[in-house]
């Protein structure tokens, strides 16, 4: 049986690719005792990697493809294929940022106060390209972790990833500038991309993974409609949403179909009630293929 070797993150996006994966129909069993994820799908070999590794095991062909984020493409500079963009991240369904932070009272409020200072960072090598652009000498220097806490006792800034801010203000630090955004990628090994088993089964997880994405915060809605309601209960919808309309056999009834995002559901529902809707059922979605 032909096997596709896939990447998956350990780490802080373990979780969440395994639950999007999951919404996309594919069961992966993570162990804490073990770095080989059982599967569902025969025809996938899957191994956990941290997401600084991917790029470069991708592109050496240790994995035919692989979820990690762009920041970690950067950082390696491994030529890699990349099949598409999942924004996704540990807590929440948004980019996230690398952001260059110093101390409140700091006098650092560009990056051009860097010259000369000491900055640590995991994005070494990223960090010293960014500085260069800028024509700004400074001591970039690895962080093995803690980062927050090394400033200003250890180094004068740090450049650290953030999806809200909050360790940052819990540090007494501010952030200076953005220096990366950042979300996740699912990236394809460039000789697997071009063998055609390999690639049709990138693309086809692909579309799952995106269809999962899509279907977030989406649920399904039916309802039965008396024909002389319609327009209002239409009138009521999102104008960008258009629902699909089946007759019943019930003379002078319909039922309406269609997909909204669910804040938007709790706030509608009780109109669509009093407008004449009835039977309203609303449903969870796995999946939404545009």
């Amino acid at each position: 049986m032909k096997k596709l070797k896939i990447g998956f993150p350990k780490g802080s996006l373990q979780e969440s690719t395994a639950e999007i994966f999951k919404k996309a129909g594919i069961r992966i069993y993570c162990s804490d005792r073990s770095y080989f994820p059982a599967c569902d799908d025969e025809e996938l070999e899957i191994m956990m990697v941290r997401s600084q590794e991917m790029a470069k095991y991708v592109e050496d062909g240790v994995f035919d493809a692989g979820l990690t984020g762009y920041d970690w493409i950067c950082e390696s500079g491994a030529d890699v294929k990349e099949v598409c963009e999942l924004i996704y991240a540990k807590s929440g369904f948004r980019p996230v940022r690398w952001v260059l932070a110093a101390p409140k009272d700091s006098r650092i409020k560009s990056v051009k106060d860097l010259r000369g200072k000491r900055i640590a960072t995991e994005l070494v090598n990223y960090v010293r390209k960014y500085l260069k652009s800028r024509k700004v000498k400074a001591d970039v220097e690895f962080s093995w972790g803690a980062t927050e806490a090394k400033a200003p006792a250890l180094v004068d800034a740090i450049v650290e990833l953030t999806e809200t801010g909050s360790s940052l203000r819990a540090n007494n630090l501010k952030i200076v500038e953005e220096v990366l955004t950042s979300t996740t990628r699912f990236i394809a090994n460039k000789k697997a991309w071009n063998d055609p088993w390999k690639r049709k089964k990138i693309e086809n997880i692909a579309i799952l993974l995106k269809g999962a994405l899509a279907a977030e915060g989406m649920v399904g809605l039916k309802m039965n409609v008396a024909e002389k309601n319609l327009e209002k209960i239409k009138s009521i919808l999102p104008a960008l949403k258009k629902p699909t309309v089946s007759r019943l056999d019930l003379k002078g009834w319909v039922a309406l179909e269609v997909i909204l995002e669910e804040k938007t559901v709790k706030k509608i529902l009780p109109e669509l009630k009093r407008a004449g809707a009835e039977g309203i059922i609303e449903y969870p979605l796995n999946k939404v293929i545009y």
